[in-house]
């Protein structure tokens, strides 16, 4: 099972101190564990801390190492915006008032 966009949710939520693989690998064992499709801890652990070495190798890579042994965040160059996303309400004008408003078509009960 790939584990990578569980990965990339918890440290985006962990933010720039990062959190360790045991940390990680428990999030993800927690997210993707459910009551029929039950998976070992020890091979989650073992893909989440595979995932994370092999994806923080490169230096422009989403994830990197920090200070610590054993921690990784995501990588606060470019490569990491890319997963942020700019919500804009488009239907609004430059004086802020609603430019689209769209007739209520749904119908009526009585």
């Amino acid at each position: 099972m790939n584990y990578g966009n569980e990965i990339l949710f918890i440290l985006s939520e962990a933010g720039e101190r990062g959190l360790s693989v045991k940390k990680i690998a428990r999030h993800v064992f927690n997210n993707c564990n459910n009551l029929f499709s039950e998976i070992a801890y020890g091979d989650v652990y073992r893909q989440v801390a595979c995932y994370l070495s092999r994806n923080s190798r490169a230096a422009g890579s989403i994830v990197e190492r920090t200070d610590v042994r054993g921690v990784y965040r995501l990588n606060p160059t470019y490569a990491s915006r890319q997963l942020q996303f700019e919500f804009k309400d488009e239907c609004r004008t430059d004086g802020g008032t609603p430019a689209c408003e769209e007739e209520d078509k749904s119908l009526s009960l009585f």
